[in-house]
């Protein structure tokens, strides 16, 4: 059973930065990796993903520039900077992954349907 475990969540003041972690079980060359975050009232936002084959780097509009998503094959884990940090990043962030070279259930890079695991979210916080 695939899991994917986030951390590094939590409270930061505006410019400031944190960094997010999501370790998963079954990361290897063939995982593409996403980042989604949902604030209170709104619908859920793709933020960055990157491919372990060839660590290509996706990132949406609101947070280019401000985030890095990096990996680590060897600890199986996906980091997100974020730099710069606004109050609208308040969210719960959730990571979300893609394994396996079946390709028939993807929709694109920032479609959550192309995703087979999800962790539990970790809570972002920037008071102003």
């Amino acid at each position: 059973r695939v899991e994917l475990v986030e951390s590094g969540g939590g409270s930061g003041q505006a410019g400031g930065s944190l960094r997010l972690s999501c370790e998963d079980s079954e990361y290897d060359r063939s995982t593409r990796t996403a980042w989604f975050r949902q604030a209170p009232g709104k619908e859920r936002e793709a933020v960055a993903a990157i491919y372990a084959s060839d660590e290509s780097i996706y990132y949406g509009d609101s947070v280019k520039g401000r985030f890095w998503i990096s990996q680590d094959l060897a600890k199986r884990t996906v980091y997100l900077q974020m730099n710069k940090l606004k109050p609208e990043d308040t969210a719960i962030y959730y990571c979300a992954a893609h394994h396996g070279t079946d390709w028939d259930d993807w929709d694109g890079v920032f479609s959550e349907a192309s995703y087979d695991a999800w962790g539990q979210g970790t809570q972002v916080t920037v008071s102003s």
